[in-house]
């Protein structure tokens, strides 16, 4: 065989090559420095909208200052999912599309509002969500069942993250969630899914339920999770009795190319899709409509590829009213030495200080371990010197 017959190497998407982690890295530290911004504007007055429009208008001028040179300028980068401001009972997927949008909710002081955002480089996404109080502050902390919701979405994050060790399955997080939501009286947000990432995919196939219905906890398969794969863990948590949702009044203002095809027979159906892949690169990540030449016209062409399931759409569903619901989102890999967390959400507890805390011995046991063994590299000369002094 001569050489110019033998067959290219299919690249490798894991996070075993270098290249691929550095990208995870770099996206995931756009992620955590937008939303650290976007929270620093969540204040009493402020506007899910504005809040929104600046989560994206800080992600692409980050994303503008990164792979620019002759070698990289080519490489694909973009938010993979949109800035999402969610009040009080509403979970997720709140992004107004105009500052008229019922979605367009003003926060005031005392509301719970969680931020979920995330960008991607060649197809890598790190995603990122935390969640607040507004007007919380070190003199003056929240000390209610908030309290409560916040310190179990945080120690729920942090205590399955943990649990994703190499042969552990999906129903160990699933039930060590419940475990922490239940020592702070709240309850895991019922039939939220946490899925394995890959490039381009979003929602991979192996899937980690919180509080799964009767159904889906029997129709939901069992997996194992393995070294160098990578995960979105999505933890919601809520003060509710049983976490269940409903539809709300609110319209649908994301949606996201799910890989289908089919020929759509309306030609307003047509023309929009045609503009919505132009507009989102074709890239199967969640874009917000709002950017399209005409949303509100726009709507009516969306329809037809969200029934033969072309788009997904990212729907609003509601607590209910007078419940909180808690997110936090962390995109990690799995190594042989444990965990990297490519985006790191913050809680800090001295803003809200609940009277529970984690009883159960198994639990406190799984939060003392370290997320990663990795070994520290020693520096050498005389920097080493320095630090054995």
């Amino acid at each position: 065989m001569s050489s110019t017959d033998k067959k290219t190497p299919a690249p490798d998407y894991s996070i075993k090559n270098s290249d691929v982690v550095s990208k995870y890295k770099t996206a995931g530290e756009i992620s955590n420095k937008v939303i650290a911004q976007v929270k620093a504007l969540a204040v009493d007055g402020a506007t899910t909208y504005d809040l929104c429009i600046k989560g994206d208008e800080l992600m692409n001028e980050e994303l503008s200052k990164i792979y620019n040179s002759k070698k990289t300028k080519n490489t694909p980068k973009g938010i993979a999912f949109p800035t999402c401001v969610n009040p009080n009972h509403i979970p997720a997927h709140l992004a107004p599309v105009n500052a008229e949008d019922e979605a367009n909710i003003t926060l005031h002081n005392g509301d719970v509002v969680n931020i979920m955002l995330g960008v991607q480089i060649d197809g890598f996404p790190s995603i990122v969500a935390e969640t607040l109080v507004i007007g919380a502050t070190k003199e003056s902390p929240v000390t209610d069942k908030r309290a409560d919701l916040l310190n179990a979405a945080w120690t729920a994050s942090e205590t399955a993250l943990r649990t994703f060790k190499p042969s552990n399955r999906n129903w160990d997080v699933t039930n060590v969630v419940s475990k922490v939501a239940k020592e702070f009286e709240t309850v895991p947000l019922e039939n939220m899914l946490t899925h394995n990432q890959e490039r381009l995919v979003l929602y991979g196939p192996k899937e980690i339920i919180l509080n799964p219905s009767k159904q889906n906890k029997n129709s939901m398969e069992t997996h194992r999770f393995e070294e160098n794969e990578v995960y979105g863990l999505d933890i919601l948590i809520s003060t509710s009795a049983d976490g269940k949702t409903k539809p709300s009044t609110f319209r649908t203002s994301m949606y996201k190319l799910t890989g289908e095809t089919y020929a759509l027979k309306m030609k307003m159906s047509h023309k929009i899709l045609t503009e919505f892949k132009a507009k989102c690169n074709n890239q199967p990540f969640p874009y917000n409509i709002r950017n399209l030449e005409d949303p509100k016209k726009s709507r009516g062409g969306l329809a037809e590829p969200v029934n033969h399931k072309i788009l997904l759409p990212y729907d609003i569903v509601v607590e209910k009213e007078g419940e909180y619901v808690a997110q936090f989102f962390t995109t990690f890999g799995i190594t042989k030495h444990g965990i990297v967390k490519y985006t790191s959400p913050e809680f800090d507890a001295d803003l809200y200080k609940s009277n529970k805390s984690i009883k159960d011995e198994e639990i406190l046991k799984t939060l003392e371990e370290p997320l990663n063994t990795k070994p520290i590299k020693k520096k050498a000369g005389a920097a080493a010197a320095t630090e054995q002094k």
